[in-house]
């Protein structure tokens, strides 16, 4: 799993969808063009040569530095970072997949990114995908019943974000 053998059969399988790796990391991981996740996870799972048969988590990382001078010294752009953590339970091995997303679809802010939902390939994935949608503001397409799961549904914003401000209150109750 950790060879070049494993990585060179996913990209002859699906060509182009694989962006970056990092096979010699503690859990290894393959970085995928967003639009191609699903596709990647069902090929991981019926067809890959360890059969990727569960899914332990998604989550977003929110790659974002509020303070001006702070940014000004990161190297990076800001986005969004989806993380998926797969396991073969046949094979006992783990695999990470991740995807690197805009923060704001079409670089319109409150507009959230999005990317296809994995429901089809694991039905897990539902309550992880309703967590990061509710959370950190990710539009999963395709999912069947994408709503928020720990937040009320009329909550505004995505608590996990890094630019995101508390309201002082919520239906007249104060906080702080």
């Amino acid at each position: 799993m950790r060879g070049p053998a494993f990585l060179e059969q996913l990209e002859a399988a699906l060509p182009g969808a694989v962006t970056g790796t990092k096979l010699d990391a503690l859990d290894p991981w393959v970085e995928v063009a967003p639009e191609r996740i699903a596709e990647v996870c069902g090929w991981l799972k019926h067809k890959s040569p360890v059969r990727f048969d569960a899914i332990e988590c998604i989550t977003a990382i929110d790659w974002f530095e509020p303070d001006p001078k702070k940014a000004a010294k990161v190297a990076w752009q800001p986005h969004l970072e989806m993380v998926y953590h797969l396991w073969s339970t046949g094979s006992r091995v783990s695999l990470v997949l991740k995807c690197s997303l805009p923060r704001w679809k079409g670089d319109v802010p409150g507009q959230i990114p999005e990317i296809p939902s994995v429901t089809g390939v694991w039905r897990s994935a539902d309550w992880h995908e309703r967590e990061v949608y509710d959370l950190s503001g990710v539009l999963f397409t395709g999912h069947p019943d994408l709503r928020r799961i720990l937040c009320p549904e009329d909550w505004e914003g995505h608590p996990l974000r890094k630019d995101y401000e508390m309201p002082l209150e919520y239906h007249g109750i104060r906080g702080r």
